[in-house]
């Protein structure tokens, strides 16, 4: 094989590592440089100007929590910033490389590295595709759609922690799309082939917890009448998809957090351990580090539970994706009801740039369906876009709401109005859960 005539520098105080990567790379790459000590970085970038670098996260030195390696990460970015930059890390610092990525990082390679898995990324990042590292694909999943940057890091993120086993935790606003994230992921692990199981935490009820994670025998208690398998014996082998998970009280987290640690399961009426494999992902549009300030939540659960930690960015936050998502939408939307293809009038985009959107993209896809069926002649114009009344707001336009807070009170106090005080229609219009929207009521006192 015709080796690259490329330079690598790799930065790490491990002699053993530098030997046996150093070469390893010379496979491909012409020349290699190895520096062990950090702080001739800066040297080393002005006398050899590599044209990628492969560093360590953590050095021998008084630190040993892996912001060593996110330092040294800027300060060769701010040398060269166009050189790419990846990061080599053990299992347990996956948290830290996802936030290396978020910095700057081209990648990041876990300890022990897979041999062909290190020359390949280093190809990948100094070849031809270098301006799409990351995996962002224009056939990304429907509602993840999007060319901003915002949702490019979420995608290439994804795409890198879906290669590892590390749990995963996937936060943000409710109707971002975190289900769609958790699914995403799933297909671009190794255990794609395995299964992809649901579970909503926020429509379990405690005395049914227990029955429903983890199965129970035939005659446990009344209503038994035979063998069941839970959400996670059913899981075995692919991704556990755990919803909510900020709505479990103290107990059922003890319970979740001992299947974690010991990686076995005992149905309801059985002193049998069932062994369990599975690679969990949580969701949750809480803010479970304040949970766990005010005792909430469990310390330990969660880190147990965010090897990697993903936000999803909320529409407001991605506004130059509305058009590309509103677009995606009525194309769908269109072939279901039986239209040509349809377009939106400048008056219609401007509409929905204009609008706060505190359903994100669930308010969208709402809209835009109700647009569809409404408009006419192929063209979704201002007058088909009826925002405010899909999710109950008023359209006078002299009630400007600038609050986000109080546009969703208000907009729960509509709902339930129009659908005269029926909880469970009101947060299927809401795309809440019953449990959910129970929540904002109390934290509104409605």
């Amino acid at each position: 094989m015709t080796r690259q005539k490329k330079t690598i520098l790799i930065a790490d105080d491990d002699a053993d590592v530098l030997l046996a990567a150093s070469m390893l790379i010379k496979r491909r790459f012409a020349e290699v440089v190895t520096v062990s000590r950090p702080d001739l970085l800066p040297e080393f970038m002005g006398r050899f100007k590599p044209d990628a670098v492969v560093l360590d996260m953590n050095f021998s030195s008084r630190v040993h929590n892996g912001n060593e390696g996110l330092y040294w990460l800027k300060r060769i970015k701010a040398i060269s910033a166009q050189t790419p930059v990846l990061m080599l890390t053990a299992y347990g610092d996956v948290n830290l490389a996802v936030r290396s990525l978020k910095e700057g990082a081209a990648d990041f390679i876990l300890k022990p590295w897979d041999n062909d898995a290190l020359l390949d990324a280093l190809e990948k990042n100094l070849g031809p595709a270098k301006k799409e590292r990351g995996g962002f694909r224009p056939e990304t999943a429907t509602r993840m759609v999007g060319t901003g940057e915002s949702m490019k890091d979420v995608v290439r993120i994804a795409e890198k922690v879906a290669e590892t086993d590390a749990n995963i935790l996937v936060t943000g606003e409710n109707g971002t799309g975190k289900d769609l994230l958790a699914k995403y992921i799933h297909e671009h692990s190794r255990r794609r082939n395995a299964g992809f199981v649901y579970t909503d935490l926020g429509a379990v009820t405690e005395s049914l917890f227990e029955s429903e994670l983890f199965g129970h025998k035939k005659g446990a208690f009344t209503d038994a009448r035979e063998d069941k398998v839970g959400r996670i014996e059913s899981a075995e082998g692919g991704t556990l998809f755990m919803n909510e998970i900020g709505n479990l009280s103290l107990p059922q987290q003890a319970k979740l957090l001992s299947v974690l640690e010991n990686r076995e399961i005992y149905p309801v009426g059985s002193n049998k351990p069932v062994k369990t494999d599975f690679r969990l992902i949580c969701a949750t549009n809480l803010n479970l580090h304040d949970a766990v300030e005010k005792g909430l939540f469990r310390q330990d659960l969660y880190y147990r539970i965010k090897t990697a930690e993903i936000r999803l960015p909320a529409l407001r936050e991605r506004k130059s994706d509305l058009r590309e998502l509103a677009e995606t939408f009525s194309d769908e939307f269109a072939i279901r009801y039986g239209k040509p293809k349809i377009r939106f009038s400048p008056h219609a985009l401007r509409k929905l740039e204009q609008h706060a959107w505190p359903g994100n993209i669930r308010e969208l896809r709402h809209a835009v369906e109700n647009a569809v069926i409404m408009c006419d002649d192929g063209l979704i114009d201002e007058k088909d876009l009826s925002l405010n009344a899909a999710f109950g707001l008023s359209a006078d336009p002299g009630t400007a709401v600038n609050n986000l807070e109080e546009l969703e009170r208000l907009t729960i106090v509509r709902v339930l109005k129009i659908h005269g005080g029926n909880i469970s229609r009101a947060a299927d219009e809401l795309g809440l859960t019953r449990a959910a929207l129970y929540r904002r009521m109390e934290k509104y006192q409605i």
